[in-house]
């Protein structure tokens, strides 16, 4: 670079003191100028673009077009109101219902026709979503799995919540399910086989415990979805991305991602994360 040109190089945040968690000024300098905002998509089925967005997952949905998508994995978040400007006060339960009910009829539309979405959730929705799934979708199962890293907060008398749900549904009986790329390991690590060649256990108890603290949940259990739902090249979308372990999974093995998430801080960690594991 020329001295003129570092000369007239002046970075965006040079202030120590106003970085985000697992963001650091040279990162803000670097990926702030990229942000996208829902302004910025504009696809059609012909013309995808690959991308992390600004923008709330049920709005950036409707930019999208029909049967584009061939897998969705997320966890819907339990408030969505926070980072929304114009949301002052949390849902009721019926303005929840129907928030979701919002964007799962959105996703079915994206969806292509052998496409499906595994929704990460807790117990304390899960009925909920098997509701609202069945009014969409085709449920074909429901996982469960043993959350080593679950950290409990009701502080409960009784039995410790270390589980979580996961619902699997599809959008026709015809879709993709690769079912030899899914093995279960027992607690000693051996393969479990089944002896018939058949499906594998809905009981998942071989996720390990998250070991990065930019992490939410562990890439093994999206790696476990992906390896059995999608091939390379396909794409795949999480419309409420918060830190992005979904994008960084997805891109280990060759998926193409699209991500919305209203938080720009963790829109930037997602950027910063996805880029570094690419």
């Amino acid at each position: 670079m020329s001295e003129s040109e570092t000369k007239s190089f002046e970075p965006i945040f040079n202030n120590p003191l106003g970085n985000s968690p697992g963001l650091t000024i040279n990162d803000l300098n670097r990926y702030l100028p990229a942000i996208q905002t829902i302004e910025d998509i504009s696809m059609n089925a012909e013309e995808m673009k690959e991308g992390l967005f600004l923008s709330e997952g049920s709005e950036g949905l409707k930019k999208l077009p029909d049967r584009c998508i061939d897998l969705i994995i997320t966890e819907p978040p339990r408030e969505p109101w926070v980072d929304i400007d114009n949301r002052g006060s949390q849902m009721t339960l019926k303005e929840y219902y129907e928030w979701n009910q919002n964007w799962l009829s959105e996703a079915h539309r994206i969806l292509k026709n052998t496409g499906g979405i595994y929704l990460i959730c807790d117990w304390h929705y899960s009925s909920m979503y098997y509701g609202l799934l069945s009014n969409e979708f085709i449920i074909q199962n429901r996982i469960t799995w043993y959350n080593r890293s679950a950290r409990d907060k009701s502080q409960t008398p009784t039995w410790k919540n270390q589980s979580g749900d996961i619902w699997f549904v599809t959008k026709n009986e015809d879709f993709l399910f690769n079912n030899h790329a899914v093995s279960l390991k027992s607690e000693r690590g051996n393969l479990i086989h089944d002896r018939d060649k058949k499906s594998q256990n809905n009981f998942w108890f071989d996720i390990p415990a998250v070991n990065n603290q930019d992490a939410r949940l562990s890439d093994r259990l999206y790696a476990k979805i992906l390896e059995a739902s999608s091939f390379k090249l396909n794409w795949i979308l999480d419309p409420f991305m918060r830190n992005g372990d979904v994008g960084v999974s997805a891109k280990k093995i060759g998926r193409r991602f699209i991500g919305f998430e209203t938080n720009k801080d963790l829109l930037l960690l997602s950027m910063k994360r996805i880029d570094q594991n690419n």
